[in-house]
């Protein structure tokens, strides 16, 4: 069978919906994933693939404050995608929020493109604040931002800010985490992409982060635990983080989503060799016959 990309054209609402309402919004944002990669021919298919229920819960379940058509709206929330390298599933959820055409999915990576390998706003595409990629960086912006948010302008924004766990080897997530604490920042949820994988190897074997729970415990942070394929968890996780920011409990939160790389593609599930290679064609198609069938 030949392979043929067409990305549907459904756009997505920001509303509350129950538990089982998300995984088709999921299944459709890993079929962008697919197919954006694919055309590509470069890029990052595991990470992406693996956190894509998060995502899509917290766009789509009414926990960002966000508006498409007013992309600078001063009152919405604030996502920052510290692994920069996890941007096929960041694309994929700003254009089914309806921030740029789904069809521009196709050009991710290719020259001229507002879809780099790593985001960038000098390329001018709504939705994102700040350019990431160097691991560690983003959490430390985020944390300035949240920073800003509650101690300079006392409004009432939330941050949120997505790291991989292989990204935690970096010091200045730490140094983060420390100011993130001491600055008692309940505006700020940091959501670890948990799925023990990073380019060399797993995790643990790499460079042991854990146990993680008890380091951001440590920190003095609201540490949840979740399975980041369990829609029901993410839900109450996040709502767990909403009422912290509500009731001023002057810790931030942290959720450990513990993932699976690869997530809905047999081949590539729970295998680190995915980390930074995107599937070919054959792969690709095998891997959207799967995602049919979810």
């Amino acid at each position: 069978m030949e392979l043929n990309i067409e990305f549907s054209q459904e756009i997505f609402e920001n509303k509350r919906r129950q538990a089982e309402d998300f995984r088709p919004l999921a299944t459709e944002i890993r079929r962008d994933i697919i197919k954006s990669l694919v055309l590509a021919k470069s890029g990052h298919s595991g990470g992406p693939l693996g956190i894509a229920d998060v995502m899509a819960v917290l766009y789509f379940g009414a926990y960002m404050k966000y508006n498409p058509k007013n992309p600078k709206w001063e009152e919405r929330d604030r996502f920052v995608l510290s692994a920069g390298h996890l941007c096929p599933v960041l694309y994929s959820v700003l254009a089914r929020a309806g921030y740029f055409p789904i069809d521009e999915l196709k050009t991710l990576r290719k020259y001229g493109s507002r879809l780099q390998g790593h985001p960038g706003i000098d390329m001018n595409l709504p939705g994102l604040e700040v350019s990431t990629g160097s691991l560690g960086q983003g959490i430390s912006i985020a944390v300035g931002m949240a920073m800003s948010d509650k101690l300079v302008d006392k409004n009432n924004r939330k941050v949120f800010c997505l790291t991989g766990d292989g990204e935690l080897q970096e010091g200045s997530c730490w140094e983060a985490a420390m100011a993130a604490a001491n600055f008692k920042l309940d505006n700020l949820c940091w959501i670890v992409d948990n799925n023990d994988c990073q380019i060399d190897g797993r995790v643990r074997d790499v460079m042991s982060i854990y146990p993680l729970d008890k380091k951001f415990e440590a920190f003095n942070f609201d540490v949840i635990n979740i399975d980041a394929h369990n829609y029901n968890e993410i839900i109450a996780a996040l709502d767990k983080f909403i009422d912290n920011h509500k009731n001023k409990i002057n810790k931030p939160t942290a959720i450990i989503a513990k993932s699976f790389m690869g997530k809905g593609v047999s081949f590539m599930e729970d295998d680190y060799n995915w980390h930074g290679i995107p599937p070919n064609p054959e792969q690709a198609l095998k891997a959207l016959e799967e995602l049919s069938n979810t």
